[in-house]
């Protein structure tokens, strides 16, 4: 499915208190980044969540400030940020499939909330798309994510237990 064609949702319903949200972004292309960092600060804002921002310095790294966050404790819920483009060599492919398996590696390690906004696009033409004040916004998606795997945890808080596979 394209940008295009994604079908428009109403943010997830949230029981409780109002979320503590980190974001990770790697504001390399520091332009559409924040256009997806506004977009999910704007539905956060609406949950009256308390959010806080940092940066690191690029794609390659957000998984492990991921994992230093996730491992400090202290919020319910994660969103990463970012922007890949593709170039000449194949650089890209290393980086995208990399930072995608380590924040996949948290999520599946911790069960945190995380909402992904890493983009990997071959343009930065595609990469405006995905990131403008508009319907299309990646990170209204991926804060959207989010909060429906915080509502989750939150259901499942003190009944989860652990079973082998």
């Amino acid at each position: 499915m394209s940008t295009a064609d994604s079908p428009l949702r109403a943010p997830p319903e949230l029981d409780g208190p109002p979320p503590r949200v980190l974001v990770i972004q790697a504001p390399y292309y520091a332009d559409v980044v924040g256009g997806m960092v506004d977009g999910a600060l704007a539905v956060l804002a609406g949950l009256g969540a308390e959010t806080e921002v940092v940066d690191v310095a690029g794609a390659f790294e957000l998984p492990a400030a991921l994992r230093m966050a996730v491992r400090a404790g202290g919020h319910d819920g994660f969103l990463v940020f970012g922007c890949v483009v593709k170039g000449e060599t194949d650089h890209y492919d290393h980086i995208c499939r990399e930072a995608c398996r380590g924040v996949m590696d948290v999520s599946i390690e911790t069960c945190a909330a995380i909402g992904f906004g890493l983009l990997t696009v071959h343009s930065i033409q595609q990469a405006i798309a995905r990131s403008s004040p508009d319907r299309h916004n990646k990170g209204v998606e991926a804060a959207n994510a989010m909060i429906g795997q915080i509502a989750l945890a939150r259901k499942f808080a003190g009944t989860f237990t652990e079973t082998a596979a």
